[in-house]
């Protein structure tokens, strides 16, 4: 093989692994029409994790930093297997508390893909 073509196969294997790690199998990616028809329809759990504090989606439970999961705990359902929403302005941080939330052993989790950014576009409403 030439230099070329190692290049290309080790970007194409860095590109395919590093997509994995953007999106944890113990995380679901829903757009804001599906959470606006899953707030609709069911009672769901819904938090904001952007820091600093923003505007929240109107329906939001709970607000908790995505770093600080761990000191908000006993505000978290009791039930471990109640579904999670969470959302932040564009998305990552919502990921990044998903991990922290999986730690704890909640196995449920939904992230709000593109964020209040995402719902705002969408036309849905805020606080």
């Amino acid at each position: 093989m030439n230099s070329k073509t190692i290049f290309l196969l080790i970007a194409f294997i860095l590109i395919v692994t590093g997509c994995g790690f953007q999106k944890p199998d113990y995380l679901k990616m829903i757009t804001a029409t599906e959470l606006n028809r899953s707030m609709q329809n069911e009672d769901i759990f819904l938090v904001d994790v952007h820091t600093p504090e923003q505007q929240h989606i109107k329906g939001t439970d709970l607000f908790i930093p995505y770093n600080e999961i761990e000191k908000y705990k006993d505000k978290l359902p009791k039930d471990k297997n109640t579904a999670i929403y969470l959302y932040c302005e564009g998305g990552p941080m919502g990921n990044a508390a998903a991990r922290s939330l999986h730690e704890l052993g909640y196995p449920n989790l939904l992230n709000l893909e593109g964020g209040a950014k995402a719902w705002r576009k969408a036309g849905f409403g805020f606080e």
